[in-house]
C-alpha cells in the first residue's frame, strides 16, 4: 500500500486514472465488444439507400502508379446520410476501406457482430476482408463520413 503525502499529489493520481479512463473507453469506441463477435451473426438485409449522399471526392488508378496494382482504384469519398438514412448491405471482401466519421452519431450493424455498434465522430471504422454491413442514422442530424477505399470494378457503385 502507498501513502499520498500531499494534496497535489492525490491530484496527480486523480488526473493520471481519469486519462487511464479515457483512454480505455476511447480504444473500444466504435468496435464489436469482443462477447458479441460472432461469424455470420448478422444475415445480409434487402434495404435500399435512404437519405444518402456518397460523392467522389478524388480518385487514382492505381496500375498507373509505382504500386502496379493493376485494376484498382484509390478513392476518397464524403457521404452524408441524413436522419433515418440507410447506407445499404454490401461486402468489403473485395474492397478494402477506411470510415472516418467526421460528424454525428451512426450506427452499423456487422456480419460478425451480434449487437449494432455505435459510431460517433471522431472515430475510425476499417472494413476489411470478411466485413459485411449496413448503415443507419438514428439520430436527429445528418451523419458525415470520409471513406478511403481501394475499389477493383470502377463500375461498382456500391456504398
Amino acid at each position: 500500500m502507498f501513502k499520498l503525502e500531499t494534496k497535489s499529489g492525490l491530484l496527480r493520481l486523480a488526473a493520471a486514472s481519469a486519462a487511464f479512463a479515457v483512454t480505455v473507453v476511447a480504444a473500444q469506441a466504435g468496435e464489436c465488444p469482443p462477447d458479441l463477435r460472432k461469424p455470420n451473426a448478422r444475415q445480409a438485409v434487402d434495404f435500399k439507400p435512404v437519405g444518402v449522399t456518397d460523392t467522389t471526392l478524388g480518385a487514382i488508378d492505381l496500375g498507373k502508379e509505382m504500386a502496379k496494382i493493376k485494376d484498382r482504384e484509390l478513392r476518397f469519398r464524403k457521404m452524408v446520410i441524413q436522419p433515418g438514412g440507410v447506407v445499404p448491405w454490401h461486402s468489403h471482401d473485395d474492397r478494402p476501406a477506411l470510415i472516418y466519421v467526421a460528424e454525428g452519431q451512426i450506427i452499423e450493424y456487422a456480419s460478425n457482430c451480434a449487437g449494432p455498434i455505435v459510431h460517433k465522430a471522431g472515430d475510425i471504422r476499417p472494413e476489411t476482408q470478411g466485413t459485411s454491413h449496413w448503415w443507419k442514422n438514428l439520430s436527429d442530424a445528418p451523419v458525415v463520413l470520409f471513406i478511403g477505399d481501394v475499389r477493383h470494378d470502377p463500375n461498382d457503385h456500391h456504398m
